[in-house]
């Protein structure tokens, strides 16, 4: 277990329906918070958040809403509000679930801006929180109740990199990227480490300041006048667009590749299903994958979408189900409990086999995908080494 805030005491507000600090009575519900963004720029977000929050509550409609936790059937309520993507929201509404509702434990938010915000609330109360979609390395060193579904921009920065050496057989690459944005600059550094340690060769580093930019022809110019086998983007889906269109009109032709914020249906109808047509992207989880625990999960989600689940979907369903896995193996409502059996985690799950490393990072892989035709389809996953 990661040591941090030794300090603080693990008395417990980790409350069961008002079950005292401490307690070894089994509650008849126990409430999950779910930090999702229903609204504003990311509400697309979620929308595959609710459909995939709906699969969990028919699974566990199978057993009349209950998991057996200490010996018992107990009811699961998941509480969803709307963080609105703002920091600033979101810790508002940890605190609700914290004061409020009394939940057992938060899942969510989505953005890395708003759990660094919002998780040091949950940290404080001593309430295990399983962040979605948070990929910067900061979240988790937050404290030691404090987890993530995902894996870390270090991770698919190095996996974007090994993939354009490996696979691609790229000797030279180009980064386009925004110094403004935290996921933009950790992905850029990890990947032109990992490229250059794999003996390529970074010909072009070009930066602008924020979401706010349009006109990206000036840093384009000089990435074309180095001629790159690979241009690298990894930037947020809305800045994404322009910057595509604008780099294939000036005649780039480089294999165009990405981080996870290329996964989402609202890239290819912005910039152009021509535009993003072989370009590569990392992301956590592929529709196509065959295994048992994919398809099922993929199936599931039709059921209730009418269509295949991406990598924000899974990531919600996947937090979720670790937060429930946890929950059957505690032994004590003590407010240390359940995060001693998050720690612990090693589920079989849609995008693979998880466990948890000492900081409460996961320990899994990713897949690189392809656009062909305006969908992302499959290309090689690259595995991470997890705990034994």
């Amino acid at each position: 277990m990661k040591k941090k805030l030794v300090g603080i005491a693990l008395c417990a507000v980790l409350m069961l329906n008002a079950a005292a600090c401490g307690t070894n009575e089994t509650p008849d519900v126990v409430k999950i918070g779910f930090a999702g963004t229903l609204s504003g720029e990311n509400a697309l977000v979620g929308q595959y958040q609710k459909n995939a929050i709906k699969v969990v509550e028919n699974e566990l409609a199978e057993n009349d809403g209950c998991i057996e936790i200490m010996g018992k059937p107990v009811k699961v309520e998941i509480v969803l509000e709307d963080t609105e993507a703002k920091a600033d929201t979101c810790t508002n509404v940890y605190r609700k679930f914290i004061d409020d509702y009394d939940c057992t434990a938060i899942v969510g938010p989505n953005e890395s801006s708003s759990a660094l915000a919002a998780c040091p609330v949950a940290q404080e109360a001593e309430v295990p929180t399983v962040a979605v979609f948070a990929t910067n390395e900061e979240v988790t060193n937050v404290g030691d109740y404090i987890f993530r579904a995902c894996y870390v921009d270090d991770f698919q920065g190095k996996v974007a990199a090994s993939f354009a050496t490996s696979e691609l057989k790229a000797k030279t690459a180009a980064v386009l990227f925004s110094n403004a944005d935290a996921y933009s600059k950790y992905l850029k550094d990890a990947f032109v480490e990992e490229f250059e340690a794999k003996g390529g060769e970074v010909v072009a580093i070009e930066q602008y300041a924020g979401a706010d930019v349009k006109d990206f022809n000036a840093q384009l110019i000089n990435i074309a006048a180095k001629k790159p086998e690979v241009l690298f983007l990894p930037n947020q889906v809305g800045e994404l667009p322009l910057q595509i269109q604008q780099a294939r009109q000036m005649g780039i032709t480089a294999s165009f590749l990405g981080g996870d914020s290329w996964d989402l249906n609202t890239l290819v109808e912005v910039a152009g299903e021509d535009m993003v047509e072989g370009a590569y992207y990392v992301a956590p989880f592929s529709s196509s994958d065959s295994s048992e625990a994919a398809q099922s999960w993929v199936e599931a989600y039709n059921e209730v979408a009418g269509e295949n689940p991406g990598s924000h979907a899974t990531l919600a369903y996947e937090a979720l189900h670790i937060v429930l896995d946890a929950l059957t193996k505690i032994e004590t409502f003590e407010g240390s409990a359940l995060r001693d059996a998050l720690f612990e985690t090693d589920m079989v799950l849609p995008s693979g086999r998880v466990t948890m490393d000492e900081n409460g990072d996961p320990e899994k892989g990713a897949v690189i995908l392809q656009y062909q035709g305006g969908v992302g389809e499959y290309v090689t996953t690259i595995a991470a080494e997890q705990k034994e």
